[in-house]
């Protein structure tokens, strides 16, 4: 089967790197800015001028865009070519736009999987992402082969938008353990305790977490370029306030990550890498002044 892919970004770019390396069918590729196309064209890949393109010429469609703006430009621009076309959104969009998505391309005779992805670059770029499946069991046995070329880690949640559900808790989670590491470690290097050391003696005990042990060095370092973006993950926690307050439900803890990343935003650092939100908290925020 032929597969499209539309979204090269950061992560996309290595997603779509898998499949062209590992799939034994032509891969149809295009993104806003043509270098990145152009990119996947030197690997391998048909590079393509639209999106509209890429259905045209695809078996399985296949997403990875940053807002839910964008999911919904993209698979109302294919319309015209979704009928009997298999459609995988694997961006971390709102939940109740997914859904909106799924049906508009159901009416038109295609078929539609939510499968956000967890784990950031270094992970997408190994094949080894987390991903998280919204879809009917028949759909998720087809599209089980395509999404094992981009992660070992594959669950069906349940139906249209649960994927995109654990996706953002998920990352509420995240969210607040690095809130926490980014207090706890802060209070211990002004008592005189070192990143790694911290680190090193947190695995020692019930606190250890992934999130430390994978961003110790990147800290120590003060090196964050990005594998997952401030912006990323800001969006994120508001995607989660916004379903939590929909389901009339209150999270204070998300809240409070939510300020931090309200301020890293206001800060200017919404490119670098999401652990650099230990300045926000490190440094505390000062209003830029124009």
């Amino acid at each position: 089967m032929k597969i499209g892919f539309v979204g090269l970004g950061i992560m996309g770019e290595a997603m779509c790197a898998n499949i062209i390396r590992k799939h034994d069918d032509k891969v149809y590729v295009y993104d806003v800015i043509p270098d990145k196309t152009q990119t996947m064209a030197d690997m391998g890949a048909i590079p393509c001028e639209s999106a509209l393109d890429v259905a045209r010429s695809a078996d399985i469609f296949i997403t990875m865009v940053p807002k839910s703006e964008n999911s919904m430009e993209v698979y109302t621009e294919i319309l015209p070519e979704a009928d009997g076309l298999i459609c995988i959104d694997m961006s971390t969009i709102h939940p109740h736009v997914s859904i909106q998505i799924s049906e508009m391309i159901r009416k038109s005779g295609g078929s539609f999987a939510d499968a956000p992805v967890v784990k950031s670059r270094p992970a997408a770029l190994e094949g080894k992402l987390g991903i998280y499946v919204g879809c009917d069991e028949e759909l998720y046995e087809k599209i089980l082969p395509v999404l094992s070329y981009m992660g070992e880690n594959i669950i069906r949640m349940g139906e249209n938008g649960k994927g995109l559900v654990m996706k953002i808790c998920h990352n509420a989670l995240v969210s607040q353990i690095q809130n926490g590491v980014n207090e706890t470690a802060t209070l211990a290097s002004l008592c005189g305790i070192d990143i790694l050391t911290y680190a090193q003696a947190i695995s020692y005990g019930g606190a250890g977490n992934w999130y430390l042990d994978s961003k110790k060095q990147t800290i120590a370092k003060e090196d964050f370029t990005t594998a997952f973006s401030v912006a990323n993950e800001h969006k994120d926690v508001h995607i989660c306030l916004e379903l939590a307050e929909k389901m009339g439900f209150e999270m204070p803890g998300e809240e409070n990550a939510a300020k931090v990343y309200d301020m890293a935003m206001e800060s200017g650092i919404g490119s670098e890498d999401f652990s650099a939100t230990i300045k926000v908290v490190r440094n505390g925020y000062t209003p830029k002044t124009e």
